[in-house]
């Protein structure tokens, strides 16, 4: 790995990111009918048998899926032995907004497992749901790590272990049959242990492997954990992430398909019969992975038409829209 003056990553790129060769364009965003800016990055297409319907860049290059990869840790979870119904698997597998139908959900599936609030080891944060933060705001309520997005996921392995001392370590159980479980369903031994911006461990994928384990969630066999995890997240978008979330949205619009983005400019997606997608934009602004994830959906056949609202991200100017991102694939 090469290195600037300041002792930085280059360009060229570092371990688990594609150089400039491993990455295509993706999406333009254009203003008064200039190219702006470009974003590169890569994406894959699958059917349900995990052939390539599409492909840009190096799609088997190694990511951090981040909260893309909750759907894959909620199976995990699962196996390791949490009693969660539908609705607690949902929100397990999401990255809600921290409204308070959520934290009733969380709250309940620690006081089922004899726990309560101190035991999260997420960060304390505020709501991302607008209204309700402007609202805890104004109450004075500081921010709560039963408030922060990934809560859901966290009261999950806890329901698994039990145990807040020790379940964030890779070498817990419940961490160990999670990453034995992404392995599974990606077809990819994971080879990068770090920690996610909730503090739980992230293992790595290559972004076909993403793919290729939404595939699998999407088409599973009824009575599995996989079958279950992608059942409640058709069943419950609204846990999956929020009021305005765009996880929820496209599953509201596009009913049967499973969709969750993570940080740093990933997203999936798979329909109910297995095609799948994965997006992975290599500057880590999110602002094109919608649009580009359902521009594959639309190359695997499918009629995206009731989610053209996500897909446009208008450009302004002085208020107006002066402009759009467009796809490049």
């Amino acid at each position: 790995m090469t290195t600037g003056a300041a002792g930085t990553p280059d360009v060229a790129g570092g371990p688990g990111v594609p150089g400039l060769a491993g990455v295509s364009p993706v999406a333009d965003v254009i203003r008064g009918g200039f190219v702006e800016s470009r974003h590169f990055g890569m994406a894959v297409a699958l059917d349900p048998d995990g052939r390539v319907v599409f492909a840009t860049g190096d799609v088997d290059a190694v990511i951090l899926p981040r909260s893309t990869a909750k759907p894959l840790q909620a199976v995990g979870c699962l196996i390791a032995g949490a009693e969660l119904d539908a609705e607690e698997t949902a929100i397990a597998a999401g990255s809600h907004t921290g409204e308070d139908r959520h934290v009733a959900l969380v709250d309940r599936m620690l006081k089922s497992a004899g726990l309560d609030h101190d035991a999260l080891g997420c960060p304390p944060d505020q709501p991302e749901d607008e209204e309700t933060r402007h609202r805890l705001i104004a109450q004075g309520i500081k921010p709560a790590p039963i408030r922060m997005n990934c809560s859901g996921k966290h009261a999950a392995m806890l329901k698994a272990t039990a145990d807040p001392a020790t379940y964030l370590s890779p070498e817990a159980p419940v961490q160990r049959t999670i990453r034995a479980e992404i392995d599974r369903l990606t077809g990819a031994p994971t080879s990068i242990v770090t920690v996610d911006g909730c503090g739980a461990p992230l293992f790595d994928s290559p972004l076909i492997g993403l793919a290729r384990a939404f595939s699998q969630l999407a088409q599973a066999e009824p009575d599995t954990a996989d079958r279950r995890v992608a059942d409640a997240m058709r069943r419950y978008p609204e846990l999956v992430g929020g009021h305005g979330h765009v996880n929820t949205e496209v599953m509201r619009s596009l009913p049967g398909v499973i969709a969750k983005g993570g940080a740093e400019g990933v997203i999936a997606m798979a329909t109910e019969d297995g095609y799948a997608v994965a997006v992975k934009v290599i500057d880590g602004n999110p602002r094109a992975t919608t649009l580009l994830a359902l521009s594959l959906l639309e190359k695997c056949g499918l009629d995206t038409t009731p989610a053209t609202h996500l897909k446009a991200t208008p450009i302004l100017g002085g208020g107006t829209p002066v402009g759009e991102i467009r796809p490049l694939i």
